[in-house]
């Protein structure tokens, strides 16, 4: 509920400002609609099964849940590096060169990104790795404790590893450090805190957003990544269930941070949230109101 309310509310700004929006900004955009698809797509039937205590619908529905988590996750990883890369290009490089990073290069890197996810997430589906059951059996993923016995699996995991996760968090992590260099080194150089700029103070809030919003996505998923190697290696027998069960659901609340993050650090976001429950309000108002007894119409819908 609260990833499809918040992102929806990002999507429903973005759509208002449209005009407005700056290149960056398609990213998070682009965040957004990875994480309401997730939340879509996966999240009704793992809740399902978790009221039923077993998974449902059989082999089909727990290949099509593991690809879409694959996917999304790696669209989500991916977009999150290409918001440090192009954060440490605006932040050190000249104006005029910042102004060289457009709309449809951005949109030109956000299909190169959903290509490069759905790439990987069709290679188990050819014959390279697995789809299969997590062992609390309520979910499915890339099947993990299968690879250590396979050696095609294993290099799907190892090539994975490195390529979706290993490079991307590490550009990412070099990428704000190098951010954080720069902008010490800008802020020693004026003696007086009165005398920073705004537009320094804005790309100042601007990337501490961006990193809150990695460091958010990496911590959630960095338990279930260290529950899924131990898996590898050793049997899925030698975890509890509750000990696989609770990485993964942290995992997935990763789709509901980003929100909160734009709304204490966005004051444009808070402000087109503030209207859209103004209007909310406003409908609900009028709907519950004396008037509309004598609708049947905005009776049902107040009810």
């Amino acid at each position: 509920i609260l990833t499809i309310l918040g992102n929806s509310a990002v999507l429903a700004t973005a759509a208002k400002r449209s005009s407005l929006l700056k290149a960056p900004e398609l990213l998070t955009v682009n965040l957004a609609v990875a994480d309401i698809g997730m939340a879509l797509s996966m999240y009704p039937l793992a809740i399902a099964s978790a009221w039923n205590h077993a998974w449902l619908g059989g082999d089909a529905s727990c290949v099509y849940y593991a690809l879409m988590g694959f996917l999304f996750g790696v669209c989500s990883m991916m977009t999150l590096c290409a918001m440090a890369v192009i954060r440490f290009l605006v932040t050190n490089s000249a104006k005029s060169n910042s102004n060289k990073i457009t709309k449809n290069t951005v949109c030109i890197l956000i299909a190169f990104i959903w290509l490069y996810s759905l790439l990987w997430a069709i290679l188990p589906l050819v014959g390279w790795g697995y789809y299969g059951p997590e062992p609390f059996g309520i979910s499915c993923t890339i099947a993990w404790s299968k690879f250590h016995n396979s050696s095609n699996g294993f290099s799907f995991i190892l090539s994975m590893f490195l390529l979706c996760t290993v490079l991307p968090a590490l550009t990412i992590v070099a990428c704000y450090l190098g951010i954080a260099w720069k902008v010490h080194k800008a802020y020693q150089e004026i003696q007086n805190i009165d005398r920073i700029p705004n537009a320094a103070k804005l790309e100042k809030k601007l990337t501490l957003m961006a990193v809150l919003i990695s460091v958010a996505f990496l911590s959630s998923w960095t338990p279930y990544a260290a529950a899924s190697f131990w898996s590898i290696f050793n049997s899925s027998d030698s975890l509890q269930p509750v000990v696989t069960l609770l990485p993964c659901l942290f995992a997935k609340s990763s789709t509901a941070y980003n929100p909160f993050i734009y709304y204490v650090f966005s004051k444009t976001f808070r402000c087109e949230v503030r209207k859209l429950q103004c209007c909310w309000g406003w409908r609900v108002h009028y709907f519950s109101s004396d008037h509309s007894a004598e609708n049947p119409v905005s009776t049902l819908w107040s009810g």
